[in-house]
């Protein structure tokens, strides 16, 4: 019986590992590919560039009205899958990240 509970510990530790492994990894991925990806990505809508919205894990178009949703690291760019935005978030999207500047 303790030989099962400690082999059930390992499978929990490794899960628990390979959990935060990833959310670390994809953390990082969107630090550093966003600068790039951000530069060359632009509204399917309105060809304008994009803003990313930290906090909701969107790329955000003013241009448009229109926020992309950003699922595991990886920006949906489908306008049938966008959030309309309010009148007040296109006047109060703050830029967070687009192309390495404020």
């Amino acid at each position: 019986m303790l030989v099962v509970f400690s082999t059930h510990l390992s499978v929990d530790a490794v899960a628990v590992f390979i959990y935060f492994a990833y959310n670390v990894l994809l953390q990082k991925w969107m630090v550093n590919v966003d600068k790039e990806l951000l530069s060359i990505l632009v509204c399917p809508a309105s060809k304008a560039p994009l803003v990313f919205d930290e906090g909701n894990q969107e790329l955000v178009c003013k241009a448009s009205g229109l926020a992309y949703p950003v699922e595991d690291g990886i920006p949906v760019m489908l306008e049938s899958r966008a959030r309309i935005l309010s009148a007040d978030e296109k006047l109060n999207v703050s830029p967070v990240k687009r192309s390495g500047k404020r």
